[in-house]
């Protein structure tokens, strides 16, 4: 398949020399702050943790060896209401292939998905079926990553849907797939609310029906599944909420800063990477320095931290981002127990046309990262219903 409009073009990653010079000049300089002693991350990013991730980012990281990785698969721009959206558009050959668009969130990146890729386009040697096969089209949102950045206000989820829907049909693409979490959970459902004719199947992993809930409502708390989930949800908006309320208020008042030092960017995405997993302590050992640094510089090579952060600041000027019918297209939902938003099956039926609801054993907010067979094996089954 060829796309149908010529604004699509081939746009490898190559990050200029003079970038990388630069951050390891800023590496070398950082000032640090200095913690109080034994606090670890208690009061946020552990400095100690951050110094280290640092060094090897300046000493051992091989940003060029992962910019050949990355280009493995093809990459491409396309201009969308003047912005170029930058993604992997992977091909399976197979003529039964449906199209699949994965979403990502923040503070993440299509690094995300970068080994869900060959398991979901070649199944056959990935322990997979023939007919499990699909295209994939893996955008990086708008303003993130290495595209291009919105110049004007209004950027919101609505807007991001209107441009992913054009997105897949720029790419030949009528009837589509779609995956996401995080903010990728909220576009997608956009997606399918407003295009339900165009949308096959919405698989998500993230609890957008979770902010519907009336937790005050004594009829919501009715279950012990519910009763945890609440529970989890409130520790989250009193413990982890000040990210949001920052860059959806003044978002712009702390992206000057982590523009400006590669050690404040990685504290305010690695911390986020910490809290919100199932890892706790032992994070790294199912997320390498190399991944982490990976998808940090999806934010510091292209400076793109202020326009990812912008999306927060348009959702909370958008009254109407939540204001969308129930969502009709058949709906998968993988719910990780140690996600931020937890979901309980009777709030997603409320939200969504539920055909598949997993409750998972083990995986937090990133799940792709965390646990990419378990995932796998949730977008395979549930694709299996509606294709």
């Amino acid at each position: 398949m060829h796309p149908r409009d010529e604004r699509v073009r081939p746009a490898p990653i190559a990050v200029p020399q003079t970038v990388l010079d630069d951050l390891h000049r800023r590496l070398s300089n950082t000032r640090w702050a200095e913690p109080v002693p034994g606090t670890g991350w208690d009061a946020g990013a552990d400095v100690s943790y951050i110094r280290e991730l640092c060094d090897y980012w300046r000493d051992e990281y091989d940003w060029r060896a992962q910019e050949r990785s990355l280009n493995r698969f093809p990459l491409y721009l396309c201009e969308v209401d003047g912005v170029d959206l930058h993604f992997w558009w992977v091909r399976s050959g197979s003529p039964d292939a449906i199209p699949l668009l994965l979403a990502h969130g923040w503070p993440g990146s299509i690094v995300e998905f970068q080994h869900l890729i060959e398991p979901l386009t070649d199944p056959v040697h990935h322990g997979g079926e023939a007919q499990d096969a699909v295209d994939l089209v893996i955008p990086s949102l708008p303003g993130y990553g290495f595209g291009g950045q919105p110049r004007e206000p209004g950027w919101g989820l609505e807007r991001c849907a209107r441009a992913m829907h054009t997105l897949m049909t720029s790419l030949g693409y009528d009837r589509f797939g779609m995956q996401g979490g995080d903010w990728g959970a909220m576009i997608t459902s956009k997606v399918a609310s407003m295009y339900p004719e165009s949308v096959i199947g919405l698989h998500l992993n993230f609890g957008i029906a979770s902010s519907q809930i009336d937790m005050d409502d004594p009829a919501q708390s009715e279950t012990p599944e519910a009763r945890e989930a609440i529970a989890r949800r409130r520790h989250f908006l009193q413990e982890e909420w000040g990210y949001w309320l920052q860059q959806a208020t003044r978002p712009m008042s702390v992206a000057i800063a982590q523009a400006d030092s590669p050690a404040g960017l990685a504290a305010w995405i690695v911390e986020k990477f910490r809290s919100w997993s199932d890892w706790d302590d032992h994070f790294e050992e199912s997320l390498s320095k190399d991944v982490l640094l990976t998808n940090l510089m999806f934010y510091w090579a292209p400076n793109s931290i202020a326009s990812s952060a912008r999306m927060y600041y348009e959702r909370r000027h958008d009254n109407a981002a939540y204001e969308y019918p129930k969502v009709e297209v058949p709906t998968g939902f993988a719910a990780f127990p140690k996600e931020n938003l937890p979901a309980i099956r009777p709030w997603v039926e409320a939200r969504y046309d539920l055909r598949q609801f997993t409750a998972m054993p083990r995986g937090g907010h990133f799940a792709s990262l965390e646990e990419p067979e378990l995932l796998l094996a949730d977008i395979r089954s549930f694709f299996r219903l509606v294709r």
